[in-house]
């Protein structure tokens, strides 16, 4: 029966951080996709026939603008900026990745941050784009991309290179050659092949260019080496050649060309979140009905900032470096380019779209600007209108966008200033009218902002309710045994208070179905009532608790008042450490002291191990100083080995100690003769580290030298790390010898997935695990524990009697030493709140050729290794005090959703998308670690659970009681 409860308990918590994690998407952010509504085309002469797009992914504004020993590093585009065309920086939005920003780009929204997880998935939903818009689109690109915006429209022309093309082990600049060529050879073909040549020529032609080399290079070499650098200039080239063909091919200068990117790169080699590096993309545009250049004007140089229509402010001042201070820069959002390809083509802005079209890119007379601000109002003003009749159809009490109440008499003045040929005017009410359909957009977004947050913050609230009595009620020494007289009062009120409960919730359902609510409404509300319902529920237990604490003693209290305020204290600060992870250096300082002195203090007499608690945590403390951009370092991730050697054969040097010293005795119990073949185990699991340190340097040798890594290079690294982490469940039940083998198996694929001092971390941390081992086995078998006073032959006796299924006040420490140290995990070398810290170099060592599925399953697993370290530590020390383990996973659980809680109201939608994106990413890591912890669990179990310590011992043996004394 324990086990369904606690099965149910599992099954119910991953439900409901499953649910309240998705919840942050349907408060904040919903993707603009809405169906129903007519194009609006702008009533105006096309100023272009065709348009060319090249999308050059990865591609970092400053990389791309900034001079190279006073000479651009693009020449050609320069020379378009300054004789031709337009420039600025495209500032793009989170998720930074190839599909959120190419949506962005043709179809003109902003993807809500849940895209990063169909990245490389085709939309499951249609949208409207200029793709589709247009009477014809060319397309050569990634097989990761073009398919995707290319693949299901009858009206284009596409091809894709084989994804065996992506290799990260090769100069990928290549891949743009291939997409420049395969256009060029369809141009060429267009002069003999009259039904080319017709769909050509046509109006409306769209040409898409996906230039993936300077992506692939960033990932693999980084945004400033020589190879990403000079992918740059293949671009150029490749652009160079392209135009100079299409000119000849149609000299009717009626073709216009913008130059873009869909993302930066970070200096790691990585994008995804909101960082300036990834956000500031370059953009070019010249050609038919695109301005020429112009002098910078005088306040442009003083302009500090470009204003997103989200308030988001960008630093816009152009650098010496970049050679293009005297000219107008003209910054857009990443959206804004939709409706510009639109405007130039004469073609209706994608219905979704909530960009703004950038007039001073466009060589249009006044009247031709007021009609593309007026059609472009107009689009995003039907979005508005459709959001709201949606939502007052369903709606009982409906109440709608006041600034828009009266939207037809804006209409009706823009129209009578055009026709008044009032223009200015007509243009700057026309962008009042979009800055008011913006904000009418956002108002329907978050139509249910206060329902919903009530729901959950309710349903948070009734489930730590829920999981603390079950704590009390089934891991507690508090009794909640009842009389018959009480179970018959206890049932009769739960009975009515899930009538009740019941009632609410079928008559909000029903509410619910008339507004016809998403179907994840009626979760979040009914696990809210279902909680609240349980917990008011059991009015015996609650008084009962209630009763305790006005009853006990003093000091009790005192002890639940500080216990709870250092836990409290103490979450808040694991809390700040998501922002700031010199936290952790302060933590661990303080460790190291207060271990030492716990040690010492049980153990007199006794100075290596206090010295060596106190080392190790000072030594993790140093690695949260350090700067979160890891850089290559092939010599310290080899060395990493031999550091991981030495403290495996420490751990064993006090494994032989174990007829010495009392206090290790449950680490090692169990130590026999027969061990002695685990030697074998271990000579076996060291030689595999240093393999893989070998083959980290070989792997990483030829890599260097730009050539494929040998196909018997990847399956030795695959078989070193499979092997490794099997062998962990063949070593000797004592606890010590198990945990240092789980430590032994798990480092050579954390060796060969590494790229620089978080190798290092990896020991580290390993240290700190076995010194928290070490000083809860020192204060619950030293001179003060009650264990060391009792006679030798008693001990065994004693210890089997104190075996327990509950948990005490002090057992929280567990916990909230586990919650440190797994968040330490996350954070000592990294953010992994932040989806560009992932360093995806971190997997060529296994495979080069791109596949995102195997490659994020690699760094998953890079992630969990040092989680999996933790978790095995937690479990042995559960053991050694016999404790049990699901109530202290109960605790953790319990003990993260207060920061669950904390992160959900600081989550934003407004203001810098860095912080945005940070707030969001906080919030998702913790729902989602009951689920991790779960699968931790799960995995250490297979390790952990024959672990062997005093406690389980059958015998004892007396005479070797005498020798421990």
């Amino acid at each position: 029966m324990a086990g369904k409860t606690e099965v149910g308990l599992v099954l119910l918590g991953v439900l409901v951080h499953s649910a309240y994690m998705l919840s942050i998407f349907d408060i904040y952010f919903k993707t603009p996709i809405i169906h129903g509504m007519e194009p609006v085309a702008p009533r105006i002469d096309a100023p272009a026939k065709r348009l060319v797009l090249f999308v050059a992914d990865g591609l970092r504004a400053d990389k791309f603008f900034e001079l190279e020993d006073d000479k651009p590093r693009a020449p050609f585009l320069h020379s378009i900026i300054h004789s031709k065309g337009r420039w600025g920086v495209s500032h793009a939005r989170p998720p930074t990745e190839s599909r959120p920003g190419h949506v962005a780009i043709i179809a003109g929204f902003y993807e809500d941050p849940s895209a990063v997880t169909k990245g490389w998935k085709a939309n499951p939903v249609e949208f409207d784009s200029v793709f589709n818009r247009s009477r014809h689109t060319v397309s050569f690109g990634s097989p990761d991309i073009v398919p995707i915006f290319c693949g299901a429209l009858s009206n284009t022309n596409w091809d894709t290179y084989s994804h065996e093309y992506e290799d990260f082990a090769t100069d990928a600049s290549f891949l743009d050659d291939w997409a420049f060529d395969k256009f060029q050879d369809l141009l060429n073909r267009s002069r003999t092949e009259s039904d080319l040549r017709q769909k050509l020529e046509g109006d409306g032609l769209v040409v898409f260019l996906h230039l993936l080399g300077c992506d692939t290079n960033g990932h693999a070499h980084r945004p400033y080496s020589p190879i990403y650098l000079n992918n740059i200039r293949v671009v150029d080239k490749g652009i160079e050649r392209t135009v100079r063909l299409m000119e000849e091919i149609f000299p009717d200068g009626r073709t216009a060309y913008v130059f873009t990117a869909d993302h930066g790169m970070s200096n790691k080699g990585s994008h995804g979140d909101g960082d300036p590096a990834n956000t500031e993309t370059p953009l070019v545009a010249w050609g038919a009905g695109v301005r020429g250049p112009s002098r910078a004007k005088p306040h442009q140089e003083k302009e500090d900032s470009f204003k997103f229509v989200d308030e988001h402010s960008h630093h816009m001042e152009t650098p010496d470096g970049w050679g293009l201070k005297g000219l107008e820069r003209l910054d857009v959002n990443q959206g804004d380019i939709a409706p510009l390809m639109s405007s130039l083509l004469g073609l209706p802005c994608p219905m979704n779209s909530v960009g703004v079209v950038p007039t001073d890119y466009l060589a249009l007379g006044k009247v031709e600007q007021a009609e593309v601000v007026f059609a472009n109002a107009k689009q995003i003003l039907n979005q508005v209108l459709r959001k709201s009749d949606l939502k007052q159809a369903s709606s009982l009490f409906f109440k709608p966008f006041p600034p828009l109440l009266d939207y037809s008499s804006l209409l009706e003045q823009i129209e009578r200033d055009i026709a008044q040929g009032q223009y200015e005017s007509a243009i700057e009410s026309g962008h009042n009218l979009i800055q008011l359909a913006l904000a009418g957009l956002h108002y329907f977004q978050t139509y249910d902002w206060l329902f919903l947050m009530t729901t959950i913050v309710a349903g948070y609230v009734g489930w730590m309710l829920y999981i603390l009595l079950h704590l009390l009620k089934t891991y507690s020494t508090i009794s909640f045994q009842q009389n018959k007289r009480n179970v018959r009062v206890t049932g009769n009120s739960r009975r009515h208070i899930r009538i009740a409960g019941g009632t609410l919730m079928g008559v909000c359902s029903i509410v619910l179905l008339v507004e016809l609510a998403p179907p994840l409404y009626h979760v979040y509300l009914g696990l809210a009532v279902f909680f609240w319902t349980e917990v008011l529920g059991d009015t015996t237990s609650i008084l009962k608790v209630i009763n305790i604490l006005f009853s006990s003693k003093l000091s009790w209290f005192t002890k639940l008042f500080a216990m709870a305020a250092t836990s409290l204290l103490v979450m808040e600060l694991l809390v700040q450490s998501f922002f700031q992870r010199e936290v952790y250096t302060a933590v661990f300082v303080a460790a190291g002291v207060i271990g030492a002195v716990a040690v010492s203090w049980n153990t007199p007499g006794l100075s290596m191990v206090p010295a060596f608690v106190w080392a190790a945590c000072w030594f993790l403390a140093g690695f949260t100083l350090m700067p979160v951009q890891i850089a290559d370092n092939t010599y310290l991730v080899v060395g990493s080995g031999l550091a991981v050697v030495t403290l495996a054969v420490f751990a064993r040097w006090i494994d032989s100690r174990q007829s010495k010293l009392l206090f290790w005795r449950p680490l090692v119990w169990g130590y026999s003769r027969r061990v002695d073949k685990s030697w074998i185990l271990f000579a076996l699991q060291v030689s595999l580290v240093v393999a893989s340190s070998m083959m980290v340097w070989i792997t990483t040798s030829h890599r260097e030298n730009q050539r494929k890594l040998p196909m018997i290079y990847q399956v030795t690294n695959w078989s070193i790390s499979g092997v490794s982490m099997l062998l962990p469940l063949y070593s000797p039940r004592s606890m010590l010898t198990r945990l240092t083998s789980i430590y032994l198996g798990f480092a050579p694929p954390f060796l060969l997935l590494s790229i620089g001092y978080e190798s290092l971390f990896y020991t580290a941390l390993a240290m700190v695990l076995l010194s928290w081992t070490l000083v809860e086995s020192a204060v619950l078998f030293g001179p003060s524990g009650e264990i060391e006073s009792l006679p030798s032959h008693d001990v065994e006796e004693k210890y089997s009697k104190t075996r327990r299924q509950s948990l005490k006040l002090m057992d929280v420490r567990v916990a909230v030493c586990f919650l440190i140290l797994i968040n330490v995990a996350f954070f000592g070398t990294g953010n992994v709140a932040s989806v560009a810290s992932f360093e995806i170099s971190s997997v060529y060592r296994f495979i080069t050729v791109f596949n995102p599925f195997i490659m994020g399953a690699l760094l998953l697993c890079k992630v969990f290794i040092p989680f999996i370290l933790v978790t095995s530590a937690f479990s042995a020390v559960t053991r050694l005090l016999t404790l049990p383990r699901f109530g202290c996973y109960l605790l953790v659980l319990l003990l993260s959703d207060v920061m669950t809680i904390h992160f959900f109201f600081l989550v934003r939608n407004t203001g810098s998308w860095l912080d945005i994106g940070q707030t969001i990413s906080h919030f998702g890591i913790m729902s989602a670690q009951v689920v991790f912890v779960l699968i931790l669990f799960a995995i250490t179990s297979v390790y952990t659970r024959d672990l062997q310590c005093a406690s389980e011992q059958a015998s004892f043996d007396v005479v070797s009681t005498s020798k421990f004394k």
